[in-house]
């Protein structure tokens, strides 16, 4: 479930308070004019306390964008694969929300990954879900070989932002202590022809792929052997 509504949310909130500094800078300024001092300073003390609000607000939701909510285990991703020549795949990610990009991978096998994001017990009862992010797509050589030399073929699934919670957490571990985890999960199969694939998450953070029909798996099956 995106939490694009909930940033929209904080960025309005930080707008408020914006609006709420400048007013009390505004007022600070009048009473210091006439000589209010105490007045003055009182606004302006208020100033500072609506601007660090309004700062945190519009951080957090910077913080947040491109994250999703996760409350069981939920769909992530389809993925359709189409063979170009031998080991070169036309690979669709398709997302819940509709979103299709399309890429040329090289290899035996599609791989998954997705950025979680878990809360300590406090920050679950209070209502925080866990979050996950797309990461990237790529492709995979059965031959370890060939995996090491082979051309190799990966994709950014996310756009990078100024500020981001994963990396928020890596680089400033005691400034987050509600976040319980945060830690990547991949899923991989073969590629076969037409082979259609379904992507879930689970609550506890595991990618999962599956053969979203018989044929696909049929194929699959047929691969291993």
């Amino acid at each position: 479930m995106p939490l694009l509504p909930f940033v929209i949310a904080l960025y309005a909130v930080a707008m408020l308070f914006a609006l709420g500094a400048l007013a009390h800078t505004g007022a600070a300024r009048a009473r210091w004019r006439v000589r209010k001092r105490f007045s003055a300073g009182h606004r302006l003390l208020w100033a500072l306390v609506f601007l660090l609000i309004g700062l945190l607000a519009a951080f957090a939701a910077t913080a947040l964008l491109g994250y999703r909510r996760l409350t069981a285990e939920t769909p992530i991703a389809r993925l359709d694969a189409t063979r170009l020549a031998p080991q070169r795949w036309s690979l669709t990610v398709e997302t819940p929300d509709g979103e299709r990009r399309s890429f040329e991978i090289a290899g035996d096998q599609w791989q998954l990954d997705a950025r979680v994001i878990k809360w300590k017990p406090g920050a679950i009862v209070a209502g925080a879900p866990t979050l996950y992010q797309l990461d990237r797509v790529s492709g995979r050589y059965v031959d370890l070989a060939q995996e090491r030399e082979g051309a190799r073929s990966a994709y950014a699934l996310s756009s990078p932002q100024p500020f981001d919670l994963w990396h928020l957490k890596r680089q400033f571990p005691r400034w987050l202590p509600w976040i319980d985890a945060d830690f990547g999960s991949g899923a991989y199969l073969p590629l076969v022809e037409n082979g259609h694939y379904d992507i879930t998450l689970a609550a506890a953070g595991g990618l999962v792929a599956r053969p979203a029909d018989e044929q696909t798996r049929a194929r699959i099956e047929q691969a291993r052997f």
